[in-house]
């Protein structure tokens, strides 16, 4: 099941609350051809990179933060770039990395997030720092950190999105090289994996941007289920969200996928409570002893394999989407990834073919903007277990590469409105 959320509506100078007037003149640029380079990595930590068209991307296994921030300096070359995005293994020793990346890029912002695996240019990967840099030429980004999204409050999005938008226009504005008259704009939002806000922050921000396609995910350790961060202006921060705002004449298409479909096995949510995700009762039973008995694993251990095999789906807007569980306490109460609540009805899924999925999603992909020199995607870890335990991780490793898709395994899923689990989410980003 796969489905897009293309450019609508241009700049956001035809947003109520953007500020910028008029047209930008047309410019006329020279178009360079698209090729690949690749120096592969090991694990020492020599990086791996990759260009398509402009669109430079990176990944080191370099364990000290110095080097590894060398080698992703290196690796991204020389084009003039607005910004990198950088996934990094929890590894990590935190404070060393962001002080080396904001040695490294010096002017050019650096955001990012903690992850529970990565996507680099050769596929998945783990214990790595995967990048990819946005050049100057073609993109006109600006970024904001939301602090504090426990207490986040839908009117806090009205302002993130003034600032976003009258920031973005200025940008416009003062560039020597105008975009041009067809740019349009995109969001990402990368938070905390572990503060349980994503609900709240992805609806508000998707009502206040209106138009604007939104895409992204919670950060991840590495199923540890401790401490997440999020990266912005040379620190980590936990408890926050990073929205970066993308405005590019480049064609680009925000997408979601999942390989589930609906069974005829329900279950209701009895006893819950909702503040904590915890759903402590299923058909008035131990949630997770009637959970395993409706997916025919009844007296075995739950594990995230099971889960990630064996996910609950919820019919929202006529369409299902995961509810994905993250483990089970010692009181066989079920944690979720998602907002769950009391009265709400789970559908079992069943999966189809993750790989077949994944080539139905580029195909619909190329038919939108054509072979993309970028896909940023953002995979969910319960994904990435489900092929590994199908043996399915060379396969979809290959696939990933073939595609340009760099990103993270995360703790949850946006797209516009909506928090998801289990689905692959990004944007893909074709040529000039």
């Amino acid at each position: 099941m796969s489905s897009f959320t293309g450019p609508r509506i241009g700049l956001a100078r035809r947003h109520p609350w953007s500020t910028l007037a008029g047209s930008p003149p047309r410019v006329e640029r020279e178009v360079q051809g698209a090729g690949m380079s690749a120096r592969e990595n090991s694990a020492e930590g020599p990086v791996r990179t990759a260009s398509g068209d402009g669109m430079p991307r990176a990944v080191t296994h370099a364990e000290r933060p110095e080097d590894a921030a060398r080698d992703l300096r290196a690796g991204l070359g020389e084009t003039a770039l607005e910004l990198v995005v950088v996934f990094c293994a929890p590894s990590y020793d935190r404070h060393a990395l962001a002080d080396a990346l904001a040695a490294e890029f010096g002017m050019v912002p650096v955001i990012g997030c903690t992850t529970a695996g990565e996507i680099g240019p050769g596929g998945y990967t783990t214990n790595a720092l995967v990048a990819v840099g946005f050049p100057s030429e073609d993109f006109c980004i600006v970024t904001a950190l939301v602090d504090h999204v426990d207490r986040f409050e839908i009117a806090d999005s009205t302002a993130i999105a003034r600032s976003l938008l009258s920031r973005r226009d200025r940008a416009l504005a003062s560039r020597p090289v105008p975009l041009g008259e067809d740019a349009r704009s995109f969001a990402m939002l990368l938070i905390d994996g572990l503060s349980m806000s994503e609900e709240t922050v992805v609806s508000a921000l998707h009502n206040a941007l209106i138009d604007i396609p939104l895409f992204g995910a919670s950060a991840g350790d590495d199923l540890h289920f401790e401490r997440t961060f999020v990266l912005h202006e040379g620190a980590f921060h936990p408890n926050a969200a990073v929205v970066t705002l993308f405005t590019t004449t480049r064609p680009f298409t925000v997408f979601r996928t999942q390989h589930f479909v609906s069974s005829d096995r329900k279950m209701v949510v009895t006893g819950a409570d909702p503040q904590h995700r915890i759903v402590h009762e299923i058909n008035a039973e131990p949630a997770g002893r009637e959970y395993a008995r409706l997916v025919g694993l009844e007296g075995e251990p739950l594990t995230p394999m099971i889960f990630a095999s064996h996910p609950v789906v919820v019919r929202v807007g006529g369409q299902y989407h995961v509810r994905s569980i993250q483990k089970v306490n010692d009181d066989e109460s079920l944690t979720f990834f998602c907002a769950i609540d009391e009265g709400i009805v789970l559908t079992v899924a069943e999966g189809v073919d993750p790989v077949a999925n994944f080539d139905g999603l580029i195909e619909g992909i190329e038919a939108e903007v054509g072979a993309p020199d970028l896909i940023l995607g953002c995979d969910c870890i319960l994904r990435r277990l489900e092929m590994e335990q199908r043996q399915l991780n060379a396969v979809m490793s290959d696939r990933l590469a073939r595609h340009r898709v760099v990103g993270f395994c995360a703790y949850g899923e946006q797209v516009n409105g909506m928090h998801v689990n289990q689905t692959f989410t990004g944007v893909a980003i074709g040529g000039r």
